[in-house]
């Protein structure tokens, strides 16, 4: 019995993607988000960012890895003064992608 709910609570876990929001998510397969790449120089403002980030520890739609250089992968972040290929600003509410910081494997969920 217990290695048949084991079984169905795993089968679950893998068909709906482990922890990553697998619905028409607002960042498309080849890691886009309204054209902007997902990876590289980032700044971070206070007004009229390219992006609005909320961060959360579970369902994201992005997971970021910070680097200090070649920020070249999708989800790869440098986080800058200037220079920047995109600014975001992080919100609680009424974001535009939700992104969760990891160490290792970042990317589209």
């Amino acid at each position: 019995m217990k290695k048949a709910a084991l079984l169905i609570l795993s089968a679950l876990f893998f068909a709906f993607g482990g922890l990553c929001a697998h619905a028409a998510g607002p960042i498309n397969s080849d890691g886009y988000f309204k054209n902007i790449r997902l990876a590289g120089r980032v700044k971070v403002v206070d007004s009229f960012p390219d992006i609005k980030v909320r961060v959360v520890s579970s369902f994201p739609d992005l997971k970021v890895k910070t680097v200090s250089s070649f920020p070249d992968d999708i989800g790869e972040w440098q986080f800058v003064d200037y220079g920047e290929d995109f600014t975001v600003k992080f919100v609680d509410s009424f974001e535009d992608i939700r992104i969760e910081f990891v160490d290792h494997f970042p990317g589209v969920c």
